[in-house]
């Protein structure tokens, strides 16, 4: 089938358009184009531009269509016949459900002569990152992603291991995804981020690895390693050929496990809740049972709390924290984010937070694609959405562009702008390091971003 084929009604005039993230109704025209939805009302002066991929599901009953964005906005618009919302809604259905990457929107500008370098691209975010200090070096081990096809050509480890080295941990590392550095702290202590070891059932080591985690630690000196998994589920990985770093082979460091939720737990619970704020029906007792039961804020709570432990770890005992999952794609890069988001204040600005969503989710390998291809209105969430996901160069790219300029990814990004405004006030006590970790603080916290979770999904 031809990509036009896909359209059947390009354009409808007399569509009113509606819904409960819209003010004023409206009635205008509605054009359909291969990457956005356009409505447009000239007498109103009203234009919504919706990305295709950014609608989760198309319902239509009789002439009305309801949209379900990925954004949770619910978008109506009404068609003057049946015959036309039938027509406009399998168009919609059928371009949402495109997979072959020609058809996307890809962005029209283009650098071909290098006379531009983003403030975010690998090799600034690394020059940052290093900032002329000798135990850290940029490898290109990864050029032409050779080693791992999930990290950028361009990586910060320790100077004192050679590529050799990394080569060999990469490895014994699952998806090839070696220890990096992600943050270094004003202390002296540095945060890294690795996938889970490949130690088996038979119990397997590589001293090479060893080294490289090893040699992050100077004499006589400790470090943790956060393992975002359950302690049952860290052992039931190595009947699967994962694990956990032996205490034996890593004397120098501290296993700890902080079990954050997998993504596929998250997104049944984040359906509940937004599922709760459309319902304008319901008392305010049962809402807040709604609320209970979806057990969003007790996940909430649980990142918070284990972001709050690796940013005591490196600012107030000053140790060194490797941090990691099994895939280390979802919960990992999460706790990355908020424990940067905690401790370093530039980050709380909006070209820090902008550098921070680029360098440890872009970047980082986190795969948007199929995160993203349903979201919380779809109760056909396939397994693709569950499953594992390597993401390539191109993937990365494409991403990259729809982040800037589009909202497909826009939940996401909504979830961490929760979480700066609470970082923002454990910014100003930071040093206060007999508070910043207590109970009745963390209360406040909890409280003040149910409040602003609400009003921001509302």
């Amino acid at each position: 089938m031809e990509f036009a084929d896909k359209i059947r009604i390009p354009k409808l005039n007399g569509v009113t358009m509606r819904g409960p993230h819209i003010s004023n109704t409206s009635t205008g025209t509605l054009v359909i184009t291969g990457h956005h939805l356009i409505f447009s009302s000239r007498s109103e002066d009203v234009e919504l531009w919706i990305l295709n991929r950014n609608i989760d599901i198309v319902e239509r009953k009789l002439n009305t269509i309801t949209l379900k964005c990925k954004d949770f906005r619910i978008i109506v618009f009404d068609m003057p016949y049946i015959e036309q919302a039938t027509s406009v809604a399998a168009s919609i259905e059928s371009l949402i459900m495109t997979d072959e990457t020609d058809y996307l929107h890809h962005n029209m500008f283009s650098n071909k002569n290098n006379e531009y370098r983003s403030p975010f691209d690998v090799k600034s975010q690394c020059e940052q990152l290093v900032a002329g200090d000798s135990m850290w070096r940029i490898s290109q081990v990864n050029k032409s992603y050779r080693v791992c096809s999930t990290y950028p050509e361009l990586t910060v480890v320790p100077s004192n291991v050679d590529d050799t080295m990394l080569i060999a941990s990469a490895k014994f590392r699952q998806n090839g995804r070696f220890p990096v550095l992600c943050y270094r702290h004003e202390k002296g202590s540095v945060l890294m981020r690795s996938s889970q070891p490949l130690v088996g059932s038979s119990s397997k080591r590589c001293k090479q690895d060893e080294r490289v985690i090893n040699s992050v630690l100077g004499p006589g000196k400790r470090g943790y390693i956060i393992d975002t998994r359950s302690v049952a589920n860290a052992t039931n990985a190595k009947a699967r050929g994962g694990g956990f770093e032996m205490e034996a082979h890593y004397p120098q460091w501290r296993r700890v496990n902080s079990a954050l939720e997998r993504h596929n737990v998250l997104l049944d619970s984040l359906s509940k809740i937004v599922e709760a704020c459309n319902d304008t029906t319901c008392t305010i007792e049962r809402w807040l049972n709604k609320l209970n039961g979806s057990e969003w804020l007790s996940h909430v709570k649980d990142t918070l709390n284990a972001a709050c432990l690796v940013a005591q770890c490196l600012n107030k005992e000053r140790a060194s924290v490797l941090v990691h999952g099994s895939e280390s794609t979802d919960a990992t890069l999460v706790l990355i984010s908020l424990t940067q988001l905690i401790l370093n204040p530039e980050c709380r600005t909006i070209v820090g937070f902008e550098s921070l969503i680029e360098r440890e989710w872009l970047q980082a390998g986190h795969p948007f694609e199929t995160r993203h291809k349903s979201g919380c209105y779809n109760a056909a969430r396939s397994k693709t959405v569950h499953g594992k996901y390597t993401i390539n160069f191109h993937a990365v790219f494409s991403f990259q562009q729809i982040f800037y300029h589009h909202s497909l990814i826009i939940h996401t990004v909504q979830i961490l702008v929760h979480f700066m405004v609470i970082v923002r006030l454990i910014g100003k006590i930071i040093h206060v390091e007999n508070q910043i970790y207590g109970r009745t603080l963390i209360k406040k916290l909890m409280k003040l971003l149910i409040l602003y979770t609400y009003i921001q999904i509302m």
